[in-house]
């Protein structure tokens, strides 16, 4: 008995650990299915396209970040973030459309961070002069990470705004951001974005 308790737990460990630098078929990050919209897959075919990276060079800050294509066809957001100038962050964005989301709740990301916190921002519209944001924790380890419409509040510059919260008819932008105030590394790693 005790030694086919020790066997299992040896298939147990190997099988788990064949899985840990990407998603398998253990991990709960679900193929597009009836009642889910995915917005980006990464893969190797297409690479990056769509996305940019926006760090706080845009206001004469010195952050920069970086996104790649890694050899399991994820999307690997890294970078530096410097205080200096008055920066503080880097993001990856992409527009889409608008498009249509009122027949969704969330939007879901498939991923790996490094234990670290980041932000999804929405804009409904491009014209709107502020966006929808959401700041989540990561574990270090593969997850899915859900962010209700309800829950994302509106924001201009960073500064939260006394509107209500993102109303999921359109979405025209999504943005992931780091930025925690303080002068560090980050990396991030995307399979899959979709809504649901």
């Amino acid at each position: 008995m005790k030694t086919l308790t020790l066997l299992l737990l040896l298939a147990l460990f190997a099988s788990g650990c064949a899985c840990c630098d990407a998603p398998c078929a253990a991990d709960p990050i679900p193929a597009d299915r009836p009642g889910n919209r995915t917005l980006h897959q990464f893969s190797l075919e297409t690479g990056t396209a769509g996305w940019e990276i926006e760090d706080d060079a845009v206001m004469g800050g010195r952050s920069r970040g970086r996104l790649e294509i890694n050899e399991a066809g994820n999307a690997v957001f890294s970078g530096d973030i410097s205080l200096e100038n008055d920066g503080g962050f880097s993001s990856i964005q992409s527009d889409f459309g608008p498009i249509d989301v009122s027949g969704y709740r969330a939007v879901h990301l498939g991923l790996k961070g490094d234990g670290k916190p980041y932000q999804v921002r929405v804009e409904a519209d491009r014209d709107d002069r502020h966006a929808y944001a959401f700041d989540f924790p990561t574990s270090g380890n593969w997850e899915v990470v859900v962010i209700p419409f309800d829950e994302m509040a509106a924001i201009r510059h960073g500064d939260r705004l006394d509107l209500p919260p993102y109303p999921g008819r359109t979405l025209s932008r999504l943005q992931l951001l780091f930025g925690n105030g303080r002068a560090e590394s980050f990396q991030i790693e995307i399979d899959r974005i979709w809504l649901e």
